[in-house]
């Protein structure tokens, strides 16, 4: 599933050149998880003033109006610029569900699972934009939003397990299965502990170690485990750069431990049983 790093490396590539397009048609394939709410010649003759992201979510402020843009489990986007030297999208396939024809180049959202969705909606404060986007948590990229101080609180508050805390999204987002491996390692905390038991000093390494480890991963273009790519056909690199995830049986960078694998729910954990001591 695409996480927060993969989204925002989707979004930088190809938010400056969408924006400012004219909106020339929509095209639909088979529904996706919601109903685009509007039809889809509604929107033509509008502009992109702007990509933004909120969580998972790519909002595209229209002239009038916002899309929302969420990849679900196996989505992805391209876009191909309308230029002599560019070869352009090939037919819509099967699994081609949106195409966005602007003045300044066409995008697609390719979707083989079909848990993705596009959604028109008046603005943020749109019931329908309110019902996905509230409940999400801070921003760990949006300093403003991702502080010390809420997050703190938020640990105190719960008592599952840590990587469980981090996964469900609601104290901050975007911190999927492979990054909340990665930011426990860098903390030193076991993936079982719960959230309200970890110390002042982890939990202000776990703070930290969140911002690091999502700004290295978005600078790397997110994490290419079988075909992730953005919207210009460039893989990710993070998966060269991760310390615990996927190395089950292989040596601890810090220690030389075998990294272990741990089942929590439906999610595969991976830690260090030296470095990560178990609660």
């Amino acid at each position: 599933m695409p996480e927060l790093p993969e989204v925002e490396a989707t979004r930088r590539s190809f938010a400056d050149a969408i924006a400012g397009a004219r909106i020339l048609s929509v095209s639909l394939g088979k529904p996706l998880r919601w109903p685009l709410g509007c039809a889809p010649q509604d929107l033509v003759g509008r502009r992109v003033l702007q990509v933004r992201r909120r969580g998972k979510y790519l909002l595209l402020d229209l002239s009038q109006g916002l899309l929302l843009l969420h990849l679900g489990m196996s989505g992805s986007l391209r876009f191909a610029p309308h230029s002599p030297q560019a070869p352009g999208l090939p037919a819509a396939g099967a699994h081609e569900h949106f195409d966005l024809v602007t003045s300044q180049g066409t995008l697609r959202l390719h979707d083989p699972r079909r848990f993705g969705a596009v959604v028109a909606v008046s603005g943020e404060d749109d019931p329908r934009a309110r019902k996905l986007l509230d409940g999400l948590g801070m921003e760990p990229l949006d300093p403003t939003s991702f502080t010390w101080a809420r997050f703190a609180a938020g640990l105190q508050a719960r008592r599952a397990p840590i990587k469980t805390v981090l996964l469900a999204g609601k104290l901050v987002v975007g911190v999927g299965n492979i990054y909340a491996s990665e930011v426990l390692f860098a903390s030193r905390i076991h993936p079982a502990t719960p959230a309200c038991d970890i110390s002042t000093v982890k939990a202000r390494r776990l703070f930290t170690a969140i911002g690091q480890v999502m700004a290295q991963a978005v600078e790397l273009g997110g994490t290419t485990l079988r075909d992730f790519s953005n919207a210009l056909g460039v893989n990710g690199h993070f998966q060269h750069a991760a310390q615990v995830y996927g190395r089950a049986g292989q040596a601890c960078h810090a220690c030389s431990q075998p990294i272990q694998l741990l089942r929590q729910g439906q999610r595969s954990s991976y830690y260090c049983p030296r470095c990560q001591k178990t609660p």
